[in-house]
């Protein structure tokens, strides 16, 4: 058994992370939240990887990159998993959050407009009066 795990098909937890761009730390937390199959084992314990998890690891990673909760990873992985899946359903997944993240540019927006006008009204010398401070302390 343990022959068949020294070919190069399998990956260890490090091999893994470097091949994914996933840190070890995170394979084992998409491990214990089942993002991730569990890992086969050595006889010492140690985890390895075969190739089909270096391809899902890298499809949470680009999903995480784009700013998907775990949960929504969860549901994409099911979706890409089902080979009889409408379309429609990962549209309406990554629509969803594109307006979430729409709403958060627009929010973001709102902030940083409000704090250059605070930065613009302080005169930034020697003075003890901040506009800076009042604006925050403002109802």
């Amino acid at each position: 058994m343990y022959a068949e795990w020294t070919r190069k098909d399998w990956f260890t937890i490090g091999e893994a992370a470097m091949e994914s761009g996933i840190t070890a730390k995170m394979i084992r937390h998409y491990e214990m939240v089942g993002l991730l199959p569990e890992a086969n084992r050595t006889e010492a314990g140690y985890r390895l990887y075969n190739s089909r998890d270096l391809h899902l690891l890298r499809f949470i990673r680009h999903s995480r990159d784009l700013g998907f909760s775990i949960k929504q990873i969860e549901e994409l992985l099911g979706l890409w998993q089902d080979k009889t899946r409408p379309s429609r359903e990962v549209k309406k997944l990554a629509q969803s959050h594109l307006n979430a993240l729409e709403a958060k540019i627009r929010e973001l927006n709102a902030m940083k407009a409000e704090l250059e006008r605070l930065v613009h009204c302080c005169k930034g010398d020697s003075r003890p009066d901040c506009p800076i401070l009042e604006g925050l302390a403002a109802e």
